[in-house]
């Protein structure tokens, strides 16, 4: 394959998309929809971010490791703590990754 074909086909994948997800993001922008649809709503990005993390932590590299030797496992528990502490993602985040290197550098 050429990369002018591989350019194409990811430009067209963007553009594919873009047709999809953006027209019901403007229809649905321009509606007042009832408060109780606008706080479950809301519950989106965080419902997503769980899954996603829960997925990573519980399976690393693609099965369960619901052991002690889960370097992923044993720093998420800590870094949950310290963002329930200080509500700060980026803080907790920063805090997760250092937990994680050093429970790596721990466990060999």
């Amino acid at each position: 394959m050429s990369s002018t074909y591989i350019w194409a086909v990811i430009a067209l994948m963007a553009v594919a998309n873009y047709a999809v997800r953006f027209p019901p993001i403007a229809i649905v922008s321009r509606l007042r929809l009832p408060e109780p649809v606008v706080r479950w709503l809301s519950y989106v990005p965080a419902a997503v971010m769980g899954s996603l993390v829960a997925g990573e932590v519980l399976r690393p590299g693609g099965e369960y490791l619901l052991t002690l030797r889960n370097p992923y496992l044993l720093a998420a528990v800590p870094t949950a703590f310290i963002y329930h502490k200080t509500r700060s993602f980026l803080g907790a985040t920063v805090a997760g990754m250092l937990i994680f290197v050093g429970i790596r550098a721990l466990l060999g």
